[in-house]
């Protein structure tokens, strides 16, 4: 018997009725409410739901519990929840140490932040499982810590050979770790050894101006908190970092980075979000470094996540500079004030074939030379999935050439996402790339598909017929589209003799009103979806008449996943977005 709906209820409970989530099996709802309820228990948070159950949620064989099951664990500026794990709840750290695989730091300010909240990182960099880390804001010192030794086998071989270093060099946080187990396996006492953190040792950064290199005391951080237990006394490990993300990432974070990824070879996914927009020399940095971790056949770098870009030229600039990337996520945000800069010109353009299969390019440009997207687009023959959001072009160009490209470039696309563009003088484009499709996911979000159409029910009725003939297609969006009363259309999607397969059909934001809704209903009741289909209606104004809303919803019910939320007509903003 499946525990999924138990899961579920307690998701609802914890994150309230209206907040939606999307955990397709049993064992990731299981983990995500049992994440959520150790952070809660262990920091000492309250709601509605631990204040019910906190007779039975704070205990130790809870938080036992909840230990072996998460594999996400976050490091808040909290001490005191930290220090238990060192002490009462050690076996809990151990537990820890063993089955996380992921790190979510919110502060690592060096200057304010107890040593023990270190120290627990490192137990579950260095002596345990955790590849992944998350640094939602950090100081470039603490960034560097996190890094040093943890992004090459070969560096750190090097390292561990010289433990006669300075102390602001790589090789003399290696020694200094050594020592520190060393130290602390000696150490006897009412605390097990190498476990007493030593939290009046200090810690500091410098840097100098105009040099790209952070350097830190590692002798005080490997002061700060006993680093190791018996079992490791000998040497104190180095775990090696897989996945980086950091989300406020200031220059001299950049910096930092840009330092470490010519040897990082054990790097396979890179995220870099900064609140402003990055500043063109900074990526030009990034691009270089890139390259030069590019020459070593040992990097294993395939990912990037990087926003915000100043131009979209760069997106072309960082594939020549790391062509093996399978995945890349790019925001551009380019604004009329900011100064054109022009980007390197090469004696011929790469055209060379690249690997890529997944590309999402978000852009917020008044106005975007397609080019630099077609031409990634051509070049990318594998290319599976692909999301554009944003795109707006001149007067003179339409978006079907863009389109016209995706059916002769990239016809393995399994998931197509175009969002916030102008689709709507593009159906023939739309049913001429459908045809012949192995698509499984298509998003056509904010596109004012029926903006121009002279028949709006006879065209979207071509779009749905050609629909149908994508036997693989199971996932459709069309929210934001002003469908409103020619809604009904789309049940024509599950009739005739071969009815598509479609399980998820997203027409949120389509000013559908309860008139509309309960047509809708009446024919989709008459032609059944093959499966049950999960039906996105949220930001519509059911409210206008809310028994007709309601009795549409239940005629519905039988056979749809209802995705619904309260709407009120009098919200100006709300029907503003509604009517968008």
């Amino acid at each position: 018997m499946s525990t999924y709906p138990a899961w579920a209820f307690f998701l609802e409970d914890l994150l309230g009725p209206n907040r939606l989530f999307d955990f397709q099996t049993e064992e990731k709802a299981k983990h995500e409410v049992m994440r959520m309820l150790f952070i809660l228990i262990l920091y000492g948070f309250q709601n509605n739901f631990t204040v019910k159950n906190m007779a039975n949620l704070n205990t130790p064989s809870f938080l036992w519990a909840a230990a072996k099951c998460i594999k996400h664990f976050s490091i808040l500026t909290a001490c005191e929840p930290l220090k238990k794990l060192t002490t009462e709840q050690q076996p809990v750290l151990d537990l820890l140490e063993k089955g996380i695989t992921r790190v979510s730091v919110y502060t690592l300010d060096l200057s304010k932040i107890a040593q023990i909240g270190l120290y627990v990182l490192h137990r579950l960099l260095d002596h345990g499982e955790a590849k992944e880390i998350i640094v939602y804001y950090s100081c470039p010192t603490a960034l560097a810590w996190i890094i040093n030794g943890r992004g090459s086998p070969y560096v750190h071989s090097t390292q561990t050979q010289n433990t006669k270093g300075s102390s602001s060099s790589p090789a003399a946080s290696t020694s200094a770790c050594e020592s520190g187990c060393r130290t602390a396996g000696e150490q006897g006492g009412e605390v097990p050894p190498c476990k007493r953190p030593k939290l009046d040792c200090a810690s500091e950064g410098v840097h100098k101006a105009g040099e790209t290199k952070y350097t830190i005391d590692p002798q005080a951080l490997c002061e700060a908190f006993a680093p190791c237990d018996s079992r490791s006394a000998a040497a104190c490990p180095r775990g090696q970092i897989e996945c980086l993300e950091v989300t406020q990432c200031q220059p001299e974070g950049l910096e930092v980075i840009n330092s470490a990824l010519p040897t990082w070879f054990c790097l396979r996914s890179l995220t870099l979000h900064s609140q402003s927009t990055f500043k063109y020399t900074d990526v030009l940095s990034l691009v270089r470094a890139l390259k030069q971790l590019s020459e070593s056949s040992s990097s294993c770098l395939t990912e990037l996540n990087i926003s915000v870009l100043p131009y979209t030229e760069l997106i072309g600039m960082l594939l020549d500079a790391r062509p093996s990337l399978v995945s890349l996520h790019v925001e551009i945000h380019t604004m009329l004030w900011m100064p054109h800069v022009t980007a390197p010109v090469f004696a011929e353009p790469d055209t060379s074939e690249l690997p890529l299969q997944r590309l999402t390019v978000k852009l917020t440009e008044f106005q975007t030379d397609l080019h630099f997207i077609t031409s990634v687009l051509r070049r990318s023959p594998h290319l599976s999935s692909l999301h554009i959001a944003g795109l707006r072009l001149s007067g003179d160009v339409s978006q079907s050439q863009l389109l016209s490209v995706l059916s002769v470039s990239n016809q393995r696309l399994k998931s197509l996402n175009l969002e916030d563009m102008n689709l709507a003088d593009c159906l023939p484009d739309i049913l001429h790339l459908l045809r012949n499709s192995i698509l499984e996911e298509l998003n056509l979000n904010d596109c004012r598909l029926l903006e121009t159409w002279t028949n709006k029910e006879e065209s979207l009725l071509q779009l749905v017929s050609a629909l149908t003939t994508v036997p693989t297609l199971h996932t459709l969006g069309l929210a934001q589209n002003r469908l409103a009363k020619n809604v009904y259309v789309l049940t024509e999607l599950f009739s005739g003799s071969s009815p598509s397969s479609l399980k998820k059909l997203n027409i949120s934001s389509n000013f559908i009103q309860p008139t509309d809704l309960l047509h809708f209903a009446k024919r989709l009741k008459k032609h059944h979806p093959p499966h049950r289909l999960t039906l996105d209606l949220r930001k519509n104004p059911g409210d206008r008449d809310p028994d007709m809303w309601m009795a549409a919803l239940k005629k519905l019910r039988p056979f749809c996943f209802l995705m619904v939320e309260g709407w009120i007509s009098t919200d100006t903003m709300a029907d503003h977005i509604s009517n968008m």
